[in-house]
């Protein structure tokens, strides 16, 4: 079996002070060695010009990074626009995302689906690009079906997607089942699972509400009966995270890609302990 890749995602800082801090994150996370760092496109896909500033310094230090796209809200012309920037910047890894519809979004817009995305990022660019795109072992929050969203997910890949990073989760037969289904289609991208340390539960819970991702009772219940034991919370979380990335590994997972929330502490305790 390959060795496994190991990925981490940051989010574009908002302040000057957000920047310097992810510097020094940045700085400690690439001891670690990742594949590569990915950068998302802020909240509610509002800006691009971030993602991408954030992608030149990650390059400019001697480390691979992917941008995030959205198509929500772009047109082919202002796509066509960022793939150009993205080029002539030498960057070849992309994560292309449908995004997060705006509150009362209609059907408008020039892309609707992320295999749309695909398609015209083939079309425009042929394989300059490694694309990753999104999975969901647990469903994505708004598709009718596990069975439609698996159809969804058959597109993107047909559309042209190299592979795919999931969204959170922590219980791995979800993943394991959604390979399997997803083999089953005569798909053999590689479906590299998504890891979210846990260190804070308000913002876990928050977070998992919005996106759809279950925390099993028994963890959800533990969490909970730390109160604001903040290092109770995050040893208890350790282990929780650590024994599913365990799980994942062993059972053929081709990578994982962790979440870092722009934060240095919980990244590097869990890829200690993979690596130990």
């Amino acid at each position: 079996m390959e060795t496994p890749d190991f990925s981490i995602e940051f989010f574009p800082p908002k302040t000057a002070e957000g920047a310097d801090k992810l510097r020094v994150v940045r700085q400690k996370l690439a001891e670690l060695h990742p594949k590569y760092f990915s950068v998302t496109f802020g909240a509610g896909g509002t800006t691009q010009q971030g993602t991408l500033q954030t992608v030149l310094e990650i390059q400019s230090e001697g480390h691979e990074a992917a941008p995030h796209l959205s198509c929500i809200g772009g047109t082919r012309e202002s796509i066509r626009d960022i793939l150009k920037q993205f080029q002539d910047a030498g960057i070849r890894r992309l994560v292309a995302l449908r995004g997060d519809l705006p509150s009362g979004y209609g059907a408008g817009g020039e892309f609707r689906y992320a295999n749309e995305l695909v398609e015209f990022i083939r079309q425009e660019t042929g394989d300059w690009f490694r694309i990753e795109v999104a999975a969901y072992p647990e469903m994505h929050p708004q598709a009718r079906s596990p069975q439609d969203d698996l159809q969804n997910f058959a597109r993107k890949v047909q559309a042209g997607a190299n592979a795919a990073i999931t969204q959170y989760f922590y219980n791995p037969d979800a993943y394991f089942q959604f390979v399997d289904n997803v083999r089953k289609l005569g798909i053999e991208v590689p479906i590299v699972a998504g890891i979210m340390p846990i260190t804070n539960y308000t913002q876990l819970m928050r977070f998992s509400d919005m996106c759809g991702a279950e925390i099993p009772r028994w963890v959800r219940l533990k969490l909970a009966s730390f109160g604001d034991d903040s290092a109770s919370i995050k040893a208890f979380g350790l282990d929780v995270v650590t024994a599913l990335c365990e799980r994942l590994l062993a059972g053929g997972a081709p990578g994982l890609h962790f979440y870092s929330m722009n934060q240095a502490a919980a990244t590097t305790a869990l890829w200690q302990r993979l690596r130990g």
